[in-house]
């Protein structure tokens, strides 16, 4: 009985003693069999040829953007791994380009230029799966290549930006970064990106700093920073309040404190589109950046650079909204140049474009100011400004508008008519003055003939006045005459003696 208990009992290998104790004699020289592909020799590790997966150093690849899994080799071609390895090496060589390259090392910038192309090329195809770390590690390579300040600029203190006379700077390293913005607007376009994730990487500071880029001398990049952050507008809604906050902060510095900035046509183009999905009613904040951002820009001097994008701009809020046509003018006006000829011309022209919108209970709240200034342009010695002014009657709803009103406005700009009818130098606006004219016969005879009427007895009047005028100065000429010129001096002043004695 007791040597059946004792069969049952399990008995210990004779091998399995030998390995144990060989174990604890032998220490780091027994092969470790727990890791399949790793040994331990003499304190050494070896990893085994057959796993390309290798581990790279924690400085160059974060622990926190891997995730917990294995970084790849970046100097590996996506060809060279296995697709579910393709993520990794992706990170891998994000990470690899938030290195700074010195131009005086042209082997690596070749080599980081041909690292970012192949990752264009990669997110191109659709393989790329942007999951949050390749994300973070997108953006914080973006963030290293393209934030940078600029130089100080040196061009003439009268401009905002480039103008017909100046050509534009080109950065000598376009060449990469170009590849890092097209790689970014593949990024923020792509279709299957979770902009929840996304967010919290593309965020207000990521998004200051690239509308920062905008003052960029290079054309090219500013092209490229409007694409992108017309897309961000369009895919990110949480953030368009942001941006338009953020724009606006851009114009208020530039009209009223620098007036320099490159990128103030391409923020206004964007707007452009922007302003044309806004809803209706319009909103109490898209109403403000009309009146304190849009309508101030009519003031720097270099408000040619922009002025298409500006036009564009206003007249998308008066066709949301037909009412603003009134408060528009009244900006135009506020802010029309007085001795700048050529920006007269572009306000003459937005002037054309708003009135073509207005509606006539609009026009006639504004109708007497605008044609105090529109008289001054048809009597402007600018021959350019004054046929500028006159074919405005050309416009079939701008002269439905004022023969609809021609009892206040024909007695407004009647004089200068007349005016320039008499000596007007140049032949052309004499003409076209006299076309002018022969419209308001058409329209109502009877008052062009009593406005003459009126500018006649004013002649007189005036003539009169001069008359008078000229009377008074010969008699105060005349008695100042007769006075003695002796009475016109004063006594000479003994200076007092000085009683301390120096």
């Amino acid at each position: 009985m007791l040597k059946q208990i004792l069969s049952k009992l399990p008995r210990k290998s004779p091998k399995s003693d030998s390995l144990d104790s060989a174990g604890s004699d032998s220490g780091s020289n027994t092969p470790n069999l727990g890791n399949g592909f790793q040994c331990t020799i003499g304190g050494s590790s070896l990893t085994s040829k057959l796993n390309v997966v290798k581990r790279v150093s924690s400085a160059v690849f974060p622990s926190s953007i891997a995730a917990g899994a294995e970084a790849v080799e970046p100097h590996l071609s996506f060809k060279e791994v296995s697709n579910p390895q393709k993520h990794n090496l992706f990170i891998s060589k994000l990470n690899l380009c938030c290195e700074f390259i010195d131009s005086s090392d042209p082997v690596k910038q070749d080599l980081k230029r041909e690292t970012l192309i192949e990752l264009v090329d990669f997110v191109s195809s659709g393989s790329a799966k942007f999951s949050e770390p390749a994300i973070s590690a997108l953006c914080k390579m973006c963030a290293m290549n393209l934030f940078r300040v600029f130089p100080p600029k040196y061009r003439s203190n009268f401009t905002g930006g480039e103008t017909d006379d100046e050509e534009p700077l080109f950065d000598p390293a376009w060449s990469h970064l170009q590849i890092v913005y097209d790689l970014l607007v593949r990024f923020i376009s792509y279709s299957s990106l979770d902009i929840k994730v996304a967010k919290k990487h593309v965020d207000h500071s990521f998004i200051v700093k690239l509308l920062d880029l905008f003052d960029s001398e290079d054309p090219r990049e500013r092209d490229c920073l409007k694409t992108i952050l017309h897309r961000i507008y369009g895919k990110f809604m949480v953030h368009r309040p942001f941006i338009r906050k953020a724009v606006s902060n851009i114009i208020y510095r530039f009209v009223f404190e620098t007036e320099r900035h490159n990128g103030i046509s391409e923020l206004l183009e964007i707007f452009g589109s922007v302003i044309s999905g806004f809803a209706l009613p319009l909103k109490e904040e898209h109403k403000i950046f009309l009146w304190r951002a849009l309508i101030p820009l009519h003031k720097p001097k270099s408000v040619g650079i922009y002025h298409q994008q500006l036009t564009y701009c206003v007249v998308q809020f008066i066709d949301k909204d037909p009412k603003l046509a009134s408060t528009v003018i009244k900006g135009l006006l506020k802010y029309w140049p007085v001795t700048n000829s050529q920006k007269e011309l572009m306000f003459l022209s937005e002037l054309e474009e708003v009135l073509e919108m207005t509606s006539m209970d609009e026009f006639q709240k504004v109708m007497v100011p605008l044609f105090r200034r529109i008289r001054c342009c048809l009597n402007s010695s600018h021959y350019q400004v004054a046929e500028r002014a006159h074919l405005l009657w050309n416009n079939e709803h701008i002269l439905n508008l004022i023969a609809h009103n021609r009892q206040v406005i024909l007695p407004l700009v009647f004089p200068a008519i007349a005016r320039n009818t008499q000596n007007h130098w140049n032949q052309a606006v004499l003409n076209l003055t006299l076309n002018v004219k022969k419209m308001f016969s058409d329209m109502d005879e009877e008052l062009v003939l009593a406005c003459q009427c009126k500018l006649e007895e004013e002649d007189i009047r005036s003539s009169a006045a001069a008359e008078k005028r000229r009377l008074t100065w010969e008699r105060l000429e005349t008695a100042a005459g007769v006075q003695p010129v002796a009475c016109n001096f004063l006594a000479p002043i003994k200076p007092a003696t000085c009683p301390v004695v120096c």
